[in-house]
């Protein structure tokens, strides 16, 4: 296989050929495909950074409009709508005076539950936000929140022109109806007003944010073509020759003030560049371990050198991190442009999903046709599968911020120093909107052990003739009857199997 080192210089020499870094921001969807089909109308997440600056301050007035005696929000959303709102969450207090901000993401109603008893429903805002609208989690969560809190509680929606949820919060009567420009996909939104409104409900450093982002489109720009200046096109050199080169478990290592950012720039990389049987595997939220726990097919990104993993061999690339919004920002652009061009030396469509639709369509089926009846395996009979180089993706259905969560993060790290394999964990139903792309459409070298909770209580959606509970089996099992049909060694297993190997 290509060394690492030769397959940088042959994939700088074929991005510089094709001029790649120019043709991205005079917006040519050649660079990827002949087609236009969800590339021509995918670009606009580098001219929204300007026109979301420009128009600021009216959005600050409407935003603080709508936090006027509320004391917290709920932005209810999915994937590229709910990813970034949650690295605001975790990562960045609320200004004074301005309340606290939460994510709702999962099915798990013990989550929700939980979340509901924090949040009283005359002092929330509700925000439903979702580009088309016709989310089924986020439809259900909107659903909940409009029977527990209309009449008391105050809804707004995120949404594309046009969409089905617009015009469900006019009929409504929504306080406020934000309109984003339609052509940007969800993973590359996170500075739109998917992810600014948020910010500024919160009375985050919103500004500082898109200062961020356009010094990062500068910094990146076409004026900068020599990788040693340009940071996107480095980055994206490093990705896709490790790629090639075998290193494609590409293992981020963050600032710990801004480790959630490593959620998002998961699914940005997962789901642009996890398609066609090839792309880069990302690892995020990994605790740091000795050299000799990982294998050969690691590229590391790092805030600071690594002296001790280069020592033993394994490429590492400094990509500099803080709890900053000037520095979120410039790192949030920074790798979607990265991963644009990423695309293009890999020869990925980074814009399109077309795997995840497959397990959308198989929920739908189930919640039709009842359970399927899907028996759990031994743990050790699908961890016997797992050869040198593969990628262990570890997919749990249950709260993630439930009492069990350690023991699951725990036996992740278990595994990994145990295999010598690169183990990720993904909450359902979050990842099915992140990594479950890569999951079916990425390299074969997986093995997915799927494991379900037991909730304590169950929730009605209104308007249904379900709760979320049910709702979340359905999930689980669409998902893996999709990774079986798709021949992917995949498996349930016990969650408490999973659990008795937290040390």
């Amino acid at each position: 296989m290509t060394s690492f080192a030769d397959a940088i210089e042959a994939v700088r020499d074929d991005l510089a050929q094709r001029r790649a870094v120019p043709r991205l921001f005079e917006g040519d969807h050649t660079l990827w495909r002949d087609d236009p089909t969800e590339l021509a109308d995918r670009l606009g997440w580098i001219p929204v950074i300007e026109e979301v600056g420009a128009d600021l301050p009216h959005l600050q007035e409407r935003c603080d409009a709508l936090v006027d005696d509320i004391d917290d929000v709920i932005v209810m959303g999915m994937g590229g709508s709910s990813l970034f709102p949650e690295v605001l969450a975790r990562t960045l207090e609320p200004r004074a005076g301005h309340p606290r901000l939460h994510v709702l993401d999962t099915t798990d109603p013990s989550a929700i539950e939980r979340l509901a008893a924090t949040c009283p429903p005359a002092r929330t805002l509700h925000v439903a936000s979702s580009k088309s609208g016709s989310t089924i989690e986020t439809r259900s969560h909107l659903e909940w929140a409009w029977a527990r809190a209309a009449g008391e509680g105050r809804f707004a929606v995120i949404t594309d022109p046009g969409s089905e949820l617009g015009a469900l919060a006019r009929q409504r009567g929504f306080a406020e109806v934000f309109e984003n420009r339609a052509d940007i996909g969800g993973r590359y939104s996170a500075l739109s007003l998917f992810g600014i409104v948020p910010a500024l409900l919160m009375g985050a450093d919103a500004a500082g944010l898109l200062d961020g982002g356009r010094t990062a489109l500068a910094d990146s720009g076409p004026e900068h073509p020599d990788p040693a200046a340009n940071p996107a096109l480095r980055l994206a050199i490093a990705i896709a020759a490790g790629v090639h080169s075998g290193r494609d478990k590409l293992t981020l290592h963050l600032h710990p003030d801004v480790a959630t950012l490593g959620l998002w720039v998961e699914q940005l990389v997962a789901e642009s560049l996890g398609k066609d049987g090839t792309g880069a595997v990302p690892v995020v939220g990994e605790p740091t371990g000795p050299p000799e726990v990982y294998g050969d097919d690691r590229l590391f990104l790092v805030p600071e050198p690594a002296p001790e993993l280069e020592a033993a061999g394994h490429p590492v690339l400094v990509v500099p991190s803080a709890p900053t919004p000037f520095a979120i920002g410039h790192l949030v652009v920074t790798m979607e442009l990265a991963t644009a061009l990423a695309g293009a030396a890999l020869g990925v469509q980074p814009f399109d999903q077309p795997d995840v639709a497959a397990a959308k369509a198989a929920t739908n089926r189930v919640l039709e046709d009842g359970d399927p009846g899907i028996v759990p395996v031994p743990l050790e009979e699908l961890l016997e599968q797992v050869r040198p180089g593969d990628h262990l993706a570890l997919q749990v259905f249950g709260d993630p911020g439930g009492h069990e969560a350690h023991l699951v993060e725990a036996a992740r790290v278990a595994l990994r120093d145990r295999l010598r394999v690169a183990v990720t964990l993904g909450w359902g139903p979050r990842f099915l909107h992140s990594t479950g792309q890569l999951h079916k459409g990425g390299p074969d070298a997986i093995v997915c052990v799927q494991a379900v909770g037991e909730a304590a209580v169950d929730i009605p959606i209104p308007g249904r003739d379900l709760g979320f509970e049910q709702l979340l089996r359905a999930q689980a099992d669409g998902d893996l009857l999709t990774l079986r049909e798709r021949g992917i060694r995949a498996g349930r297993v016990e969650l408490r199997d999973l659990l008795a190997l937290a040390p």
